[in-house]
């Protein structure tokens, strides 16, 4: 919408001073000297001066990219010195587009691309922006040049699309500065007639030249010399001017969504590692071979705690062995007899009771005769120890209580009085003189370091052992007790030597706590564990520290492009958020890696059987420290990159 021009001046300055250096031992340079001036909106100005004269510095302060020293700067009557960053964002975002000498145009983005950059952090729709933008360069002759980059461009085509940029957000201001300085004079004469069509347009239009001939192609011409204006022409009338921001909507918009900025983020960052991919490929090393060590060190640690888990497993994760002994303040052993017993299993911490006998004994079948280790026990033996019939089945209690002669033999034993490998169920064998029928065969197991091959052993119920192998021995020669829960260890122990003693008046027994020795194990190879995840996250720290030096390297070759951004509107947090998802980025991107990497490679280590475990909680905290190490590691370039001076960084190289 065209309006005409009001009477309150769109830009007055009043005793504008800017002075630089001051500090320290760099002496004060005053370079605009008390300078005021007034524009109305719908003016055509050309600002003419020699180099040096002060006219860039005039351009910086009035495109809000620095602030004076001193003197106001009013914006729409407003007094710009009380916006705060966000607010000055937004005003360069609504108000102004910038047309510079160097065309400033984001080296990695197209034409197109280039021109959507103020729309992104106005926030407007993807389609819209791309549509917009599409219009504005077929409108100047580059419908064709849609996808070049700026270095598939001539100097007069880079101009455009700068001209283009400059009125995506409408360009109610247009500050040009030598906008014809580095082109032919072809290419200069049609951006000056541009600028004048947009004049007529309603644009106001600030040009900042050395050349006189192109200043007098202005409607207005101000003279600027050593920081001082030294002539003006006056202003024209002025029939129509496109309206000015509402200044009190000042920093009220969101600015650019979060979910278009992260989406322009990850864009630009992934653009980027293609672009440098040595840089980059060096970069996710570091993070996968952190992520993946992770995965992997602690699936090996965890292999082989269960490892050392299964091969005492004969003794149970809950097993305690309870036995007559000497009190500690002397006299004679104790007997524990089976109302003893009973009452222990009667104890709420208390899982199973199982009183034992066993010896060596004569053992025969046919013509085989061999001395074999008979272990008498409860129908329980199998659960208790955790170990299966692997053929036929164990005893039942009832045969336990009703003497029954039956037998169940290890897998070894089987080979050794059956050598032909017929099945041994229902054959009678000799157990010293007394004939047992063979009712099962136990799983393989293996021995015990230390102990008697298990294997080789044959096992009858207690009491028929008892009565009819073991002479009718009183007391079992040892009682094997397993508690409610690998919890309840600790705490079974206790209650069952209180329990005795108060039932014996002394401590004439002993008790051995072999699931304690088992969890100390466990608890050895956890350190284990945790010892590897640590090493293995060092390599993940080492990686951030790359990402980090990275994400600082990034930030020194793009920051004209960050004073690009910020010159079209950026806010901080834009800029902190941009930086820091490309830092997450390269950790994600190199978490999915590790964490691909250390699968494979622990199915390479299962493939020549190493024992590996992996833990799903491993390997998403693996992930998530990943992603962690991006954001801390990044954060610091990140706020470096948002903490950046504007013109500074413009004028970087």
């Amino acid at each position: 919408m065209v309006t005409e021009a009001p009477l309150t001046p769109l830009i007055e300055l009043r005793e504008i001073r800017k002075q630089y250096g001051g500090n320290g031992d760099a002496p004060a340079v005053e370079v605009l000297h008390g300078l005021s001036l007034k524009i109305h909106a719908g003016e055509f100005v050309a600002i003419v001066g020699a180099s040096g004269s002060g006219k860039s510095t005039l351009m910086h302060l009035l495109g809000c990219l620095d602030r004076p020293s001193s003197g106001s700067y009013l914006f729409s009557g407003r007094d710009v010195a009380t916006l705060d960053s966000d607010e000055l964002a937004w005003l360069r975002r609504e108000a102004f587009g910038f047309v510079f000498q160097g065309y400033h145009l984001i080296a990695t983005e197209s034409a197109r691309e280039n021109v959507e950059v103020p729309a992104i952090y106005a926030g407007m729709p993807e389609d819209e922006r791309a549509a917009r933008a599409a219009a504005l360069l077929t409108r100047l002759g580059l419908s064709d040049k849609l996808d070049n980059r700026p270095s598939q461009l001539s100097g007069g085509q880079q101009q455009r699309v700068s001209i283009a940029r400059a009125l995506m957000n409408g360009g109610r201001i247009i500050l040009a500065d030598e906008p014809t300085g580095a082109l032919d004079s072809k290419s200069g004469a049609e951006v000056m007639a541009l600028l004048n069509e947009l004049a007529d347009a309603g644009h106001t239009i600030i040009l900042i030249t050395h050349d006189r001939d192109v200043a007098d192609q202005a409607r207005r011409v101000i003279e600027i010399r050593d920081g001082e204006i030294v002539g003006d022409s006056g202003a024209p009338t002025i029939k129509q001017a496109l309206p000015a921001p509402d200044m009190t909507q000042a920093g009220r918009d969101a600015g650019a969504s979060f979910w278009d900025d992260l989406r322009e983020a990850a864009r630009t960052a992934w653009r980027g590692m293609r672009m440098n991919r040595t840089r980059t490929g060096l970069t996710l090393l570091g993070i996968v071979i952190g992520v993946a060590s992770v995965i992997v060190m602690l699936a090996v640690g965890e292999g082989a705690k269960q490892r050392v888990i299964d091969e005492m497993g004969s003794l149970g994760t809950t097993i305690m062995y309870l036995g007559s002994g000497h009190p500690s303040n002397g006299g004679p052993p104790g007997r524990l007899t089976i109302e003893d017993l009973e009452a222990v299993a009667a104890l709420p911490e208390i899982g199973h009771v199982m009183p034992i006998i066993g010896d060596p004994v004569t053992v025969r079948y046919g013509n085989v005769d061999r001395q074999v280790y008979a272990f008498a026990s409860a129908y329980v033996m199998p659960l208790v120890h955790r170990w299966r019939v692997g053929k036929g089945r164990f005893f039942t209690p009832a045969e336990d209580r009703d003497l029954a002669p039956v037998v169940v033999i290890g897998h070894k034993a089987w080979k050794n009085f059956f050598p032909d490998g017929s099945d041994p169920l229902g054959k009678q064998i000799l157990i010293v003189d007394a004939p047992f029928e063979v009712i099962g065969v136990m799983a393989e197991r293996g021995a015990d370091s230390g102990s008697q091959d298990y294997d080789e052993m044959v096992f009858i119920p207690y009491n028929s052992g008892r009565m009819r192998v073991y002479d009718a021995r009183a007391e079992p020669d040892y009682t094997v007790v397993e508690a409610a829960s690998e919890d309840q260890v600790q705490a079974a122990e206790a209650a069952m030597k209180k329990l005795l003693i108060e039932r014996r008046g002394r401590d004439d027994f002993r008790i051995g706590n072999a699931a304690a020795k088992l969890q100390a194990a466990a608890q050895t190879s956890n350190a284990m564990k945790m010892m590897l995840g640590l090493i293995a996250a060092v390599s993940l720290i080492v990686g951030g520290i790359g990402v980090m030096n990275v994400m600082l390297m990034t930030v020194r070759e793009r920051t004209r492009e960050i004073g690009i951004r910020m010159a079209t509107g950026a806010r901080e947090r834009d800029i902190l958020r941009q930086f820091l998802t490309e830092a997450v980025l390269v950790s994600v991107v190199g978490g999915i890696i590790g964490v691909a990497s250390g699968l494979a490679i622990g199915a390479a280590l299962l493939f020549w059987n190493v024992a590996v475990i992996f833990s799903m909680s491993a390997i998403i905290g693996a992930f998530a420290c990943s992603v962690a190490t991006g954001l801390i590691f990044g954060y610091m370039p990140a706020k470096k990159a948002a903490g950046l001076d504007p013109v500074i960084a413009l004028a970087s190289e």
